[in-house]
Parts: structure tokens; sequence; C-alpha cells
């Protein structure tokens, strides 16, 4: 497993109460952090090591040394590709988190990955992209409902309700760059057979969400869009929406407002740093949120009613 932060910890937390488990290697490029999350799980199956998810020789050199089958890359978007290769020369499958990216980021993009699709074929190797909570989860849900419980699906909206409180001024619940990176790019979504995009957190619809109530929620670009949109046959469109709080909202229009959001680089004091990483040391570590959490988080694929034909499912909210 690549990355020990917020996403990574819960994965191996998970893994552990597993007993088809033989090994855990956790790697990360912050060894103490890797340390510190193998002495959390006290599992003798469990080990660490320094590892830099983007030098792709020495992903390859881990992989071989430690026998590993499968990598799950928790590390950021930008080793996705990096990790994909170093697996196809190591000879193992490939699992990652997340995917991503604009044109103007740097960070490869889901396009970038499914190009590697005939090399993985090639190789009797499989790689799973996005497969978090969403995206991830949703795609599985989005996929089920159209495989064992509809004749056909048109439209599906993606929706997201982040509806607990960890009581911090202002925080993600994931890595701070790829978080804010993603909320204040241009929305996108896909209908009948093209891209469409919209200015950022211009469009949003109240939602009411089970468990938590209405809120008000914003079209955004989310990876399962890409996936789905390739693999649900007779889709007319599919959207992504996403609730924010007031506050947070406001937080980030001024954070937006005086700069320190941009990831190019400015000079400071004889130096050249990228705000948007200055920021991501000030603000809290998602790895910390999680023991002051209240509250309910709340994640489904609703396929709308119109143009639907039901095979036995008497209510969209319960699937």
């Amino acid at each position: 497993m690549l990355g020990a932060g917020a996403v990574g910890t819960v994965s191996a937390l998970k893994f552990v109460q597993d007993a088809m488990l033989e090994q855990l290697v956790i790697a990360d490029a912050v060894s103490a952090r890797a340390s510190l999350l193998t002495d959390r799980l006290h599992d003798p199956r469990v080990s660490f090591r320094r590892l830099d998810a983007g030098d792709r020789a020495a992903v390859v050199n881990a992989i071989r040394e430690t026998g590993t089958t499968i990598v799950l890359n928790a590390a950021l978007p930008a080793t996705n590709l990096e990790v994909m290769r170093a697996c196809l020369a190591a000879g193992c499958d490939y699992i990652d988190m997340a995917s991503g990216g604009t044109d103007d980021d740097g960070i490869p993009k889901m396009d970038d990955q499914f190009a590697l699709d005939a090399e993985f074929k090639a190789a009797g190797r499989i790689a799973l992209l996005g497969m978090g909570a969403d995206p991830g989860t949703t795609n599985v849900y989005a996929a089920y409902a159209a495989k064992h419980l509809l004749d056909e699906v048109h439209y599906v909206d993606i929706v997201d309700c982040n509806g607990g409180s960890h009581g911090k001024a202002f925080a993600t619940n994931f890595n701070p760059e790829i978080n804010i990176r993603e909320i204040t790019a241009r929305g996108r979504y896909w209908e009948n057979g093209e891209w469409k995009e919209t200015d950022p957190l211009s469009k949003s619809k109240i939602f009411d969400y089970p468990g938590v109530g209405e809120r008000k929620s914003y079209l955004l670009y989310h990876e399962e869009l890409e996936s789905l949109a390739k693999n649900l046959r007779g889709l007319k469109r599919i959207r992504f929406w996403m609730t924010f709080g007031e506050s947070y909202l406001k937080h980030l229009e001024v954070m937006q407002n005086i700069g320190i959001t941009r990831i190019d680089e400015v000079e400071f004091e004889g130096k050249k740093i990228v705000p948007m990483k200055f920021l991501r040391a000030l603000l809290p570590d998602p790895a910390s949120l999680a023991p002051g959490i209240g509250g309910a988080r709340n994640c489904c694929s609703i396929p709308q009613s119109a143009g639907l034909k039901s095979s036995g499912c008497s209510s969209p909210r319960s699937w």
C-alpha cells in the first residue's frame, strides 16, 4: 500500500480485519508516517518501508523484494501512471483510490490511465481505477442497478452529502490540494454522447438525503463519470453533485481571492513556494479529523425515474 495518510489509514484498518490477508507492506515517502501506522495496527502481517510512489524504479524493486501481488495506490493521483507502469514491469495487479487532474495542473487524467488498458490485458493483469468511496462504491451501485435491477438506465445522478461536523473552521476530509482543486475546477458532466462544462459551483440543486435531510448540492466533475459514461449502455446523461456548507464556501472564496490556492510558484523572501502547498501545511491533517467527526456521510447513485423500466424495485431511494 502506497501512502499512509487519511485514505491509507482507513484502508489499512480494513485490511487487517480480513483473515485472507497474508502480508501488508505500508510504504510512504515519509517513513515516520508508515512506521506510526504500522505500530498502530500491531499486526505481525504488517511491515513498513520508506518509498516514493513517484519513483518507478524504486516501486518496481519494492514489489519484487516483498513478493507483492496487488498494489493499492493511496498516494496522490499524480503518481498513478508511474505506479501503474511499475506494476506492469514487476508483474502485479493495481488499484487506486482516485484519478482526475486537469489540462493545466500536470496530474494524469483518467484517459491517460485508460490508455494503458491494452498493456494490462496483454500482461494478464488487472488495474482497477478510482476504487474509493466516490469514485468506487458509486460505480458498484450504479453497475449493480443497471445489471440486476433495471432493464434500461438513461439518467444517473450521483449525490454525495458530507453530513457530519469536524468542529474546525475549515478542513478537508482528504488531501487539501486535491480537494480544493476538485471543487474550484470547472463543472463537467456527460449528456447525449458529449461532455458539457459549467463554471465552478455555478449549478446547484436541493436533494433530500436519507438520514440527513435537504441539502444544497453543487454540480462537480468527478472521475466515476468517465468510467460509467463508457460502460453503462443506453445512458443519456450522468452528473455528480456534492454538498458544501456556507462557511466552507466562504472560506474557499476568501482563499481564492487572496491567491493562497494558487498552484504556480511565487517568490517569497528569496525562495520559490507554491501557495497551495503552504496552505496544506496550515490546514488540519485529514487523518486527524476522524475521532472528532459527528454525523453521517451519505454517498449513493440515484438513477432518476424518467426513462427507467423497473424490474421489481419500488423506490429509487432504496437502491
